[in-house]
């Protein structure tokens, strides 16, 4: 039996990628949810708090903003860390996901000295918990000091 030549192939080839590539594009495109839970602080920018990503939830970073006046507080490094891990705990919650099922934090801070006053507080929220983290030490463009954001996993629960 003869074999089918390159350009055939290539044609067959072709016409399948097309095919996945339709298939994963509609099926992520149904996945993907821009999320904005009642009683959270109103995002400063175009950005949505949160989206779910399939099994994922993406949250956009938090600041220190106070939930009752929805102006950002300024404070020491510990009144600011417990506001913006406050938010992200806020917005878990109003999406059924919980800081339990945090995977990733990434913490941002405008001093490294103020490293470890923030994870007293860090550690008030996460526990025994622990999920990966990432801290960098960042210039920002309001007078904060802090800004956590983070991924959480909740295998199809949430």
């Amino acid at each position: 039996m003869p074999t089918p030549s390159f350009r055939a192939r290539a044609g067959v080839e072709k016409s399948l990628d097309t095919a996945r590539t339709s298939a994963c594009a509609t099926e992520t495109s149904t996945m993907i949810e821009r999320l904005s839970p009642p009683g959270i602080a109103t995002p400063r920018g175009p950005y949505s708090p949160a989206v779910r990503a399939g099994d994922f939830i993406f949250v956009s970073g938090q600041v220190p903003v106070d939930p009752a006046t929805d102006k950002i507080s300024p404070g020491d490094i510990q009144h600011e860390t417990r506001l913006a891990l406050t938010n992200l705990k806020r917005i878990l919650d109003g999406v059924g996901s919980s800081l339990d099922d945090v995977v990733k934090v990434s913490v941002f801070l405008s001093d490294s000295a103020d490293f470890a006053r923030m994870n007293e507080v860090y550690t008030e929220f996460f526990g025994v918990v622990k999920p990966a983290r990432t801290t960098i030490v960042c210039k920002f463009m309001a007078d904060i000091k802090v800004e956590i954001d983070c991924v959480a996993f909740t295998g199809g629960r949430a």
